[in-house]
C-alpha cells in the first residue's frame, strides 16, 4: 500500500488535517536540528588524527583507550571516526559532513594563559567550568552566565515569531522568557488528550471545547481558556502526523531511509532514531504546521543521553563498549535522517549538528573512563555543509601544552581551552537559516567580543 492510499484509508483521526507533504526541492524552506549529547561526549575518540606523527602522540596519552589508527574511519588523510561511525562515511564523501574543532563556551577569545590568570588579565571565564549543569546551560544558552533564561535556539525561533520543536524534552536551549519549546512524543503515540473519541467521550470533549469557548470577567479565565483552545487546535492539527509509524504506515516515503534502524516488528530500534523519525515527518508534512511554529524556518531539538564516561568508557578492548554503542547510536540515526532529508529534495535545506556538555579530558582515568573537560569537537550535517574538510584548529596534543587549561601538574590532563566559541558555531547555523547579523547579535549578545571573527565558514550561503 502507497502511502498516499493509506492516508485515504485510514481512519479521520489519523486522516483529518493532513495535507499531501510537499515534495519537490524549496529553495526558501530551512530547518536546524540539534542533537544534544548529554553527559559530555569523549569527542578525542570521536575524531581522531590519523597522521602518524600525532596519532603517535594521541596514542601515547590515550593508552587503554586509544583507538588505533588502521580502524577509524577516514575522514581524508589527517584524521578518522571512530570505527563504530561508518554510516557517516557516505556523508563525508558526498562532501556533505564536517567536524568542526574544540568548540566551548567562551565570553571572548582566551588563550591559556589568560585563562590563568584571567582576573590580571581584566578577562571573563566562563561560568562553573567542568559543571554538567552549568556547562548544559552556556551551550543551550549561548551565554557566559548559566542564569540566563532563555536558549539560543528560542530566541533565534523567536525572531522568526516562531518555536523550537522538541523531540528529547524541553531543555534551556528551546526556552524563551515567555514560551516553552513545544515538544512532542514518539511515533503512534497521542499528541493531545488522549481518550476523548467515542460516543460519551465526544459529548464530553464537546463540553469541553465549549467551556473553552466561553469568555469570562476574569483575565486569567480567559487567559487559561485561551491556552487551551491553542492547544486542542495544535494536536488536531499535529496529531496525525506525529500518530504514523512503520508499522502502521509502511509505505511511508521515510521508512526506506530509516530501515536500518526499523526492527522486525516495525519499530524504530533506538530513543534517537525516533526523536529524528519525528523530525523528519515534521519537514515532510511542514505544510500542516500552523505558522507560528515558524513559517519556513524551523528548529528542532533531540537528544541523546549517556556520555558521562567515568568509568568503563570501553569494553573487553577499544572498539567496544559504552561510548562506542553511543557513537554508533548517533551516527546511524544521523545518517538515517540525513539520507531521508535526501529522499524527500530537502537535504540542502536541513542542516543537523551536535552539542554536548563539554569535551573530556585527554588523559584518561584510572577507571578505563575520561573526565570532565572545556573546548569539544563537534559535527555539522546536510546538504548545505561545505563538507569533506574539516573546521577549527585541532588541540595540540600536548599535557600541560597550549590547548591544556591545567596549571598544577596535576591538573594537566588535557582540558582543552577552546578555541571556538558556541556563538560563532550558532552564529554560523543561524546565518545559513536565514537571520541577519543584527538579529544574530540579539540571539548572541557575546558575539560582538570576537570581532570580525563573526562565523566559522562551515556552511554555503
Amino acid at each position: 500500500m502507497q502511502r498516499r492510499q493509506f492516508l485515504s484509508a485510514a481512519g479521520a483521526s489519523l486522516a483529518a488535517g493532513l495535507a499531501s507533504p510537499a515534495r519537490a526541492q524549496s529553495t526558501d524552506y530551512r530547518a536546524l536540528v540539534c542533537i544534544f549529547l548529554y553527559g559530555g561526549n569523549d569527542g578525542m575518540n570521536m575524531v581522531v588524527p590519523r597522521d602518524a606523527g600525532r596519532h603517535g602522540q594521541y596514542a601515547a596519552v590515550r593508552k587503554a583507550l586509544a583507538l588505533p589508527q588502521g580502524s577509524l574511519v577516514p575522514l581524508g588523510a589527517d584524521y578518522g571516526l571512530h570505527p563504530s561511525m561508518a554510516a557517516l562515511a557516505p556523508a563525508w564523501a558526498a562532501q556533505s559532513l564536517a567536524p568542526v574543532f574544540n568548540v566551548g563556551p567562551l565570553y571572548q577569545p582566551l588563550t591559556r594563559d589568560e585563562y590563568l590568570n584571567h582576573k590580571a588579565r581584566g578577562k571573563t571565564v566562563p561560568e562553573s567550568l567542568f559543571s554538567h549543569h552549568h556547562q548544559q546551560l552556556l551551550w543551550e544558552t549561548a551565554h557566559h552566565d548559566a542564569s540566563r533564561l532563555s536558549g539560543w535556539g528560542g530566541r533565534a525561533a523567536a525572531a522568526r515569531s516562531g518555536t523550537v520543536m522538541a523531540g528529547g524534552g524541553n531543555g534551556r536551549f528551546g526556552l524563551t522568557e515567555h514560551q516553552a519549546a513545544l515538544v512532542f512524543p514518539a511515533p503512534g503515540a497521542a499528541f493531545g488528550l488522549e481518550g476523548w473519541f467515542g460516543n460519551q467521550n465526544a459529548a464530553r470533549l464537546a463540553a469541553l471545547r465549549t467551556l473553552h469557548a466561553e469568555s469570562s470577567e476574569q483575565i486569567l479565565h480567559n487567559a487559561y481558556a485561551g491556552r487551551q483552545r491553542e492547544a486542542m487546535a495544535l494536536a488536531d492539527q499535529l496529531g496525525p502526523t506525529l500518530r504514523i509509524n512503520p508499522k502502521d504506515n509502511p509505505g511511508e516515503a521515510i521508512n526506506s531511509a530509516f530501515a536500518p534502524l526499523i526492527d522486525a516488528q516495525r519499530a524504530l530500534t533506538t530513543p534517537l532514531a525516533r526523536q529524528l523519525y519525528q523530525i523528519a515527518k515534521l519537514i515532510e508534512y511542514r505544510a500542516n504546521l500552523p505558522a507560528g511554529l515558524g513559517g519556513s524556518r524551523h528548529i528542532y531539538f533531540a537528544t541523546l543521553g549517556g556520555f558521562d564516561t567515568h568509568g568503563n568508557q570501553i569494553g573487553t578492548d577499544v572498539l567496544q563498549g559504552t561510548h562506542a554503542n553511543l557513537l554508533k547510536t548517533l551516527a546511524d540515526a544521523m545518517a538515517a535522517f540525513h539520507a531521508a532529508t535526501e529522499d524527500l529534495g530537502l537535504a540542502a535545506n536541513v542542516t543537523t549538528f551536535t552539542q554536548s556538555d563539554f569535551g573530556r579530558t585527554f588523559a584518561p582515568n584510572s577507571s578505563r573512563g575520561t573526565d570532565h573537560a572545556w573546548g569539544n569537537h563537534q559535527l555539522v550535517l546536510g546538504g548545505a555543509v561545505i563538507g569533506n574538510a574539516t573546521y577549527g584548529r585541532y588541540p595540540e596534543l600536548a599535557l600541560g601544552g597550549p590547548d591544556d587549561a591545567g596549571q598544577a601538574q596535576w591538573e594537566r590532563l588535557g582540558r582543552w581551552v577552546p578555541t571556538a566559541s558556541v556563538d560563532q558555531y550558532a552564529a554560523t547555523l543561524l546565518r545559513w537559516w536565514g537571520l541577519g547579523e543584527g538579529q544574530i547579535d540579539g540571539v548572541l549578545p557575546n558575539l560582538r567580543n570576537f570581532g570580525s571573527a563573526r562565523g566559522l565558514n562551515f556552511l554555503r550561503a
